[in-house]
């Protein structure tokens, strides 16, 4: 969409800060590299050091490996540079896993020329009675310094900067704070369970960040749009912190597209100006209006569009009545009972093909539930309407067994051996050094590759007695276990050539007509991303292939959201007894039930995310005028040729 000035002043007056989008996470965050490469030069060409104020977190990765590279490849030097760090747990060591002292090392310092003395980061080990001396000449060595350059700042969900939570005060300076709980929960991933999670914190303050001369806001994924949205076009509030830098004289949010899709500019782009009206954007339009004013979309009038800002397509269209027939005519026909396409039937408009009648279609599952979970309606249906399903698991997700389901998994299997006079020798032996070791095992500690080994056995049998309750055989379960996930911690590896190649010759292998995938961009740096990006890279170097000619690519969603629904091409229906069905095919992942491991801000079990979700997207097309089903899957299309 081609922006002017007038349409830029529209968006202004929506907009409170300056915001940049660009297309991912990794652009957004090369041109941040740029920005502080480019202020580093300068100071360094001035004889002059550049004060740098640093971030931790999933959202800087990016931005501190195009840093790495810019040194190690375009020879950037650091030696003039001085950092300052946001904020650190409190009390951690500093070379615990979770410390934001350990991460900037492993991320940037351990890998670029900047002297030792010229980092400084919170201490999470000063006694609590010396905190505040200590609060006092953090802020005095930055005012030392110069001042802060340039502050680099992510965003938590309920829009704290820093681990300032909501209620900060705006003149705020570094202290130790008290986690919000919503913070610690986002934050749990990092910890085997909650209650690791460390209550307290040390962060700089409000108004040390506000003294920089600069802040860039980095966001990245569409579960940071909401509170983008918030702190950008809403009213400055400390119940926002992020809000305040609307007070900031040089302030800017760098977000990819999906953390802009909440800004009026994306929402309601008709509202900043003339826009180009696509399919796509006036099914949006149809679709917001309908569900704001709680009208099915054959109701709207002529005056409801005038009346919210869509004239335009009345006058496109001559009147509401035509553009609403044309618009419920579509969404009825993104609905389907018949996911693999309809056998002898010739419905142009119906979302998959009807030849050939019997598809080899391909699930990719990021975790070994994922199928289940996120498609299991879908999943039971394509093999009941006689279609070739095959699922490929593409991690271990041995991380995510806790240790008492472990021991009592060994548990059984030195009975069994025992019960059937097996020789259980090594089996007690292994039992016996799993004990010892979890007795003594660190938070987030590494484990050790037989327990890696065992709990990732544990997530397989879990995987094929979910193909088997489906109706598929163990043959059609493929265990991919990408190299990039085997870390044995939270934090992965980058995926790389084996990761896709492995992906490459399962393709070839089974040559599918059907591939549905796990298109949840919520966090660039997930599993989910990951696993996705392998698989788009896949379909890169096979896509010229004959077979993948006839391939078509469905995504679908995690258990964590949904598509809006005026993105979906593809609604599977479900009634109250596959929804059932479907309940009880989750509930064979015994090892992720009762408590969620990694659960983010949501303590909700798989199978109550999924319903709510899949309940949801039915109720939407009740709203909009549709049929009412009890539950619905949703999927888009990506086109790769």
């Amino acid at each position: 969409m081609t922006i002017n000035h007038q349409e830029i002043e529209l968006i202004d007056s929506f907009e409170q800060i300056s915001v940049d989008i660009h297309p991912t996470a990794k652009d957004g965050s090369k041109a941040v590299a740029q920005e502080i490469a480019t202020l580093i030069r300068e100071r360094q060409a001035a004889k002059e050091p550049a004060v740098l104020g640093l971030a931790t977190g999933s959202t800087p990765k990016y931005l501190y490996a195009e840093l790495v590279r810019l040194h190690k490849e375009e020879g950037l030097s650091f030696k003039n540079v001085v950092t300052f760090n946001l904020d650190e747990y409190y009390p951690i060591e500093p070379d615990a896993l979770q410390s934001y002292n350990r991460f900037m090392k492993e991320h940037l310092f351990n890998h670029i020329d900047i002297p030792e003395g010229n980092y400084h980061i919170p201490d999470g080990t000063i006694p609590k009675e010396q905190i505040k001396a200590y609060a006092a000449a953090y802020e005095r060595k930055i005012e030392e310094a110069g001042g802060i350059d340039i502050q680099i700042l992510g965003i938590g969900n309920n829009g704290h900067i820093g681990f300032n939570e909501p209620g900060s005060n705006v003149n705020s300076h570094t202290r130790l704070v008290t986690l919000d709980n919503s913070t610690r929960l986002a934050n749990a991933y990092e910890f085997s369970n909650m209650s690791q999670v460390p209550r307290l914190a040390v962060t700089m303050g409000i108004g040390t960040i506000m003294k920089a001369k600069k802040v860039i806001l980095l966001a990245w994924g569409s579960h940071k749009a909401k509170i983008v949205c918030r702190s950008v076009e809403g009213h400055s509030t400390d119940q926002v912190p992020a809000s305040l830098l609307q007070q900031h004289s040089s302030c800017k949010f760098v977000i990819d597209e999906q953390a802009a899709a909440e800004l009026t500019r994306n929402k309601e782009p008709w509202l900043t100006g003339d826009c180009e009206w696509t399919p796509k954007l006036i099914r949006k339009a149809v679709t917001n209006l309908a569900l704001k004013l709680g009208k099915p979309i054959l109701m709207l009038t002529d005056k409801d569009y005038n009346n919210n800002g869509l004239n335009d397509l009345i006058v496109q269209y001559g009147s509401a009545y035509e553009l609403n027939i044309e618009e419920f005519n579509a969404i009825r026909d993104t609905i389907t009972g018949w996911p693999g396409g309809k056998p002898g039937a010739q419905l142009p408009n119906h979302p998959e093909r009807s030849q050939p009648e019997r598809k080899r279609a391909l699930i990719f599952s990021p975790h070994p539930d994922d199928d289940i979970i996120s498609m299991g309606g879908t999943f039971i249906r394509l093999h009941e309407q006689g279609h070739d399903v095959h699922v490929a698991y593409q991690t271990s997700g041995n991380i995510a067994v806790t240790d008492e389901f472990l021991l009592r998994f060994i548990d059984f299997a030195v009975g069994f051996e025992g019960m059937f006079d097996i020789d259980r020798s090594k089996s007690s032996q292994i039992l016996e050094d799993a004990k010892a070791f979890i007795q003594i095992k660190k938070p987030s500690q590494k484990d050790t590759p037989e327990i890696r080994a065992i709990k990732g056995l544990i997530r397989r049998c879990e995987a094929k007695a979910t193909c088997r309750y489906v109706g598929i055989g163990d043959e059609n379960a493929h265990f991919q276990n990408l190299p990039f996930y085997e870390t044995g911690l939270v934090e992965k590896k980058p995926a790389g050539p084996e990761d896709i190649q492995l992906t490459v010759d399962l393709l070839r292998k089974l040559k599918p007509q059907q591939i549905y995938c796990a298109g949840d961009l919520a966090d660039p740096h997930g599993t989910h991303k990951v696993c996705l990006d392998v698989i788009f890279a896949a379909l890169e170097i096979v896509k010229d292939e004959e077979w993948a000619k006839d391939c078509w690519v469905w995504l679908y969603k995690g258990a964590w959201q949904e598509w809006d629904i005026h993105e979906i091409e593809m609604a599977v229906p479900m009634s109250p007894d596959q929804v059932m069905q479907k309940r009880l095919g989750i509930f064979i992942h015994q090892s992720q039930k009762d408590v969620v491991p990694f659960q983010g801000t949501d303590a909700r079990e798989f199978w109550q995310r999924a319903e709510e979700r899949n309940a949801n997207t039915a109720d939407l097309y009740d709203r909009l005028g549709l049929q009412k089903y009890a539950a619905m899957e949703a999927f888009v299309r990506y086109h790769f040729r």
